[in-house]
């Protein structure tokens, strides 16, 4: 646990990836208390600006960064190695700025549009790991020696990790279902779709996955969640 979230996130001190444990249910838990307490202190307008800060803190930028890279280099019309280069690169261009800044408007605007559910946020952000976790040992890597290569070689198998995750993800939805109705379960289906929308492309564009696609695939994941629960059911 200790390694996964030195890896996934800012906390547990330096130390080798390993995929041992999922901490996307306790990043999400931790994301909608901030914003859950934010909201009994502020507008919801500053509470969701506070909250989707929170996130970026907490994840250390990590995912939000891939989200960057992977527009960059999927969405420019480039050859495969021409994207994989630009994707490793660490400037930022065009595409990957304005799918970054429209991503996080987009996060925003839907956590001003909810009322705050820390169930809701665990369950999404579990569900955006489980999507990742279970891409990166069915799917063929792109990249040797990329930041992600150490989680293939160990762990259980994609079908064992989908279906912890997805249990894991029904229980925590399953405990916002009394206040979000239906928008629960449609928020886990469109977020489902968003980040297999995302790996689906990559695999298209470059053959497999890069860790910066896996965290574009979580992000996109929760984002669309999140949009899904707003909606007006």
């Amino acid at each position: 646990m200790r390694r996964a979230l030195a890896f996934l996130t800012f906390a547990g001190g330096p130390a080798a990836p390993t995929p041992g444990a999922v901490v996307g249910a306790l990043v999400g838990g931790a994301v909608g208390c901030v914003w859950w307490g934010a909201d009994h202190l502020w507008a919801p307008a500053l509470a969701a600006a506070l909250t989707v800060v929170a996130d970026l803190v907490l994840t250390g930028g990590l995912h939000a960064d891939g989200v960057a890279d992977s527009a960059d280099g999927l969405l420019a019309p480039m050859e495969r190695q021409r994207r994989l280069e630009v994707m490793a690169d660490p400037r930022t261009g065009a595409f990957g700025a304005l799918a970054l800044a429209a991503t996080l408007l987009v996060r925003w605007a839907a956590f001003a549009s909810i009322e705050p559910s820390v169930w809701l946020v665990a369950g999404l952000w579990c569900l955006s790991r489980t999507v990742m976790a279970v891409a990166l040992r069915a799917l063929p890597y792109a990249r040797a020696g990329g930041l992600a290569e150490p989680f293939r070689a160990q762990g259980r198998g994609p079908v064992v990790v989908g279906a912890t995750g997805a249990v894991l993800t029904a229980v925590l939805l399953a405990a916002a279902g009394p206040a979000l109705g239906a928008a629960a379960l449609a928020a886990a289906l469109v977020a489902l779709a968003a980040g297999t929308a995302v790996l689906w492309l990559a695999h298209r564009r470059l053959g497999g996955y890069t860790g910066d696609v896996l965290g574009a695939a979580g992000v996109m994941a929760e984002t669309a969640g999140l949009v899904a629960a707003a909606a007006r059911w």
